[in-house]
Formats: structure tokens, sequence, C-alpha cells
């Protein structure tokens, strides 16, 4: 079944049309946060009132720069995820593999572990470029990311993994409403929608304690504590907590998907 996976993954255009933007966009994002570091250097090392209005407080994190473009990466994997599925809904092809596979949880979770090893591997590749292609430039800078020290590691780590639970999260969601704009859209609300007015929402009403706990228990704000970007608002999660409140989230959406899968005709 892996091997069967594994085949139906890499001969579908759509994979290629989201992997490849997965690393472009990473990458691409990696080095135009190094030309802004490089452009804050620059400011900070000239005299006069150019060095006073960049501030002396030091430059953007590496781990952060090289990071930088996850969050668009993950709707792009997201995508990938919700289509692997709901494809296979949409041109009949999941009789075929229920035919040859009567035992369908390990036809789904076949798909499921491809689909996770392929994002971690993408993932991984994708900040190991973009640590490349912005290494000069954050040198220079004094601004590397510093392997030595296991909270920089942990939050490049922590991208793998938040990735990887989004593509799941989104195979999931396929899964159960077996329709690719509604799984898209509903992946996207998610995970980017909701946290944006959240995000609004918390700046003026941090006193209102449901609006706290909701924002800070949303997928994607509990998952990106693990992350460079974990967001600075009152009672954020500690950043194995919010990755474990993700997992969890991703958990439930799996077993919710499998039940269907067993109880209901393909």
């Amino acid at each position: 079944m892996l091997r069967s996976e594994w085949i139906k993954l890499w001969t579908l255009r759509s994979t290629w049309w989201t992997l490849g933007p997965t690393v472009a966009v990473m990458v691409g994002f990696a080095f135009g946060m190094s030309l802004v570091v490089q452009f804050l250097g620059d400011q900070m090392a000239a005299p006069g009132p150019e060095a006073e209005a960049a501030g002396g407080g030091g430059t953007i994190p590496g781990t952060l720069v090289v990071a930088i473009g996850y969050d668009t990466a993950a709707l792009v994997v997201a995508v990938l995820g919700c289509m692997i599925i709901t494809g296979e809904y949409s041109t009949g092809m999941i009789r075929s593999t229920f035919a040859a596979v009567p035992d369908r949880l390990t036809a789904f979770f076949a798909k499921a572990t491809v689909l996770a090893g392929v994002t971690a591997v993408l993932t991984a590749v994708s900040l190991a470029i973009a640590w490349a292609v912005t290494y000069p430039v954050l040198n220079a800078n004094d601004a590397t990311v510093d392997f030595s020290d296991s909270a920089q590691v942990r939050q490049l780590a922590g991208v793998v993994m938040y990735v990887v639970l989004v593509a799941l999260f989104s195979l999931g969601v396929g899964a159960l409403l077996r329709h690719t704009a509604g799984a898209i859209f509903t992946v996207a609300a998610l995970f980017f929608v909701l946290p944006t007015i959240f995000g609004g929402v918390i700046v003026f009403a941090s006193d209102i304690e449901w609006v706290v706990w909701v924002t800070k228990l949303l997928p994607s704000m509990a998952g990106a504590q693990i992350t460079p970007n974990a967001g600075a608002f009152p009672g954020a999660l500690d950043p194995w907590v919010g990755i474990g409140v993700l997992a969890g989230y991703t958990v439930l959406v799996l077993a919710g998907a499998s039940a269907r899968l067993k109880l209901q005709d393909a």
C-alpha cells in the first residue's frame, strides 16, 4: 500500500504544482527577508539620523529569516493534503482503491504515511536551501542560525512538525468532507482566516477571557508557538504544549475520517 500510494502521489500533476511552489515560497521569502536584514544592518552602520531611525536593538533572528515562508508553504501543503484524498472521490478511483484493499484504514493510513514523509523531507530540504541562500547575508550581519542553541534548533524542527501536522489535518478534513473546494476552504478558514480575525480582536479585547482562550487554542496559533514565529499575546502556550494541541486536533480529525471511511460507502 505504501508503494501504491507513493506511485499515486508522484504521478499526479497536482503534486508537482503544489510541492514545487512550497520550496520556491520558503526559499524566496527567506532570501527576501535576508535583504531586509542587510538593509537594517546598513542603516544601523550609517552615521546620523538613518542609524537612529533603524534603531540599535539588533537584527532579525536568523531562524525567523530562514523559516519566514513556512506559513504560506503550509497553506500550499494543506491544498495537497486535501486533494490527494478528495481527488480520488471526484474521479471515482477510491472505489478501485478499496476494492484492491478492503481494509480501508490500511489504505488511508498508508496515504497519510506517504504524505507525512514527503512533507517532512520537503520542508527540511526547503529550510536547508533557505539557510544556504541566506547564509552570506546573515553571516555578514552577525545574524546566522546558531545550531549549538537548542532553542533555535527546536524552532527549525518545529517548522517541520508544524507543516507535517497541517498536511495530515488537511488529509483528515478531505476524507471527512470528500469535496475538494469544501475541504480547502475549511482548512484555510481554520488556519489562516480565523487567526487573522482573532489576532486583530485580541489587540483590543485582551481582557476578555474567552477571546484569549479561543485565540491561544486555535490550531495555527497553538502550533506556531514551537516555530520562530511564536506569537507574543496574553496566555500564549508553551512551545511543546502548543504543538501538542495541534497534534491533538490532527488526531481527532483523522479519527473522525477513519470512522466515516469504515461506516459509510465510498
